[in-house]
Parts: structure tokens; sequence; C-alpha cells
């Protein structure tokens, strides 16, 4: 039996080991998941009103502010990279058939660029303050015009 070492004819690749680098995400990811969700709900939750004051009106506020809106970005795409992660991981765990297995996992990352890229469109373009809405549904910080 020969080997690639023995061969001068095939060089020896260096070959990237994804399912390291996934499991590696994963941790590294879910520490820092933590963090920042119970971050979200301490400024949310304990430093404010409590659930009463979340409202549009703090939302808005909250966007109107780029630290919040990094902040939410990145346990955005945290989550939803680690979530998509984890369903390839369950994909190759127990789908047997190569072309479905390949199927699902296109459709698995492909839900996740797609809810990335519309969720990142959203804090980034949230507008509060839109002219011609009307005065009761328009948030208390928003100058009247």
């Amino acid at each position: 039996m020969s080997t690639n070492a023995n061969n001068p004819f095939i060089k020896n690749k260096k070959v990237t080991n994804w399912e390291k680098w996934g499991w590696i995400y994963m941790r590294v990811s879910g520490v820092i998941l933590v963090v920042l969700i119970f971050g979200h709900l301490f400024y949310n939750l304990v430093l404010g009103d409590g659930i009463k004051a979340v409202d549009f009106g703090f939302v808005g506020g909250k966007f109107a502010n780029p630290v919040w809106q990094w902040w939410d970005v990145a346990m955005l795409w945290l989550a939803i990279i680690h979530g998509s992660n984890g369903m390839r991981t369950i994909v190759n765990d127990y789908v047997n058939k190569p072309n479905l297995a390949k199927a699902l996992k296109v459709a698995i990352w492909s839900a996740a660029a797609l809810l990335i890229l519309l969720g990142t469109l959203v804090v980034f373009t949230f507008d509060p303050c839109l002219p011609g809405a009307p005065e009761e549904l328009v948030a208390s910080f928003c100058s009247s015009l």
C-alpha cells in the first residue's frame, strides 16, 4: 500500500480540518453569546423600568446608538451562524444520503445568509422617526415636523 509520502508524483496538500474549526467556533461563539445575551437582557430589563418599558420607542432609541446597533448585530450574526453550524452537525450525523445531505446544508446556509442579510439591514436602517407617520405612533424623542 502506497502513501502520499512515498509517491513523488503526488504533492502533499495541507487540508483544512473544517470539523475542528466548526467545533472551536461553537465553543467560542457560545461563550461570547452568553455575554452578549445577558448584557442585552440586563440593559433591557434590569437597568430600566423592566419589560413594561420595552416598546417601539425604546427599540428606536436603542437602535439610534451605534454601540447597541453593533451589539445586536454581533449577537444576531453569532447566534445565526452558531445555530446553522449546529444544524449542519445534525445533518452530518443523521443524513446518510450524500445528495440529500448536501441539499439540506445548502438550504441551511442559504437561510442563514438571508437572515443575516435581512437582520443586519433592519438594524442599520431602522428609523423610528418616519415623516408622515401618525403622531401617536411616533417615538417621543422624534422632533415634530
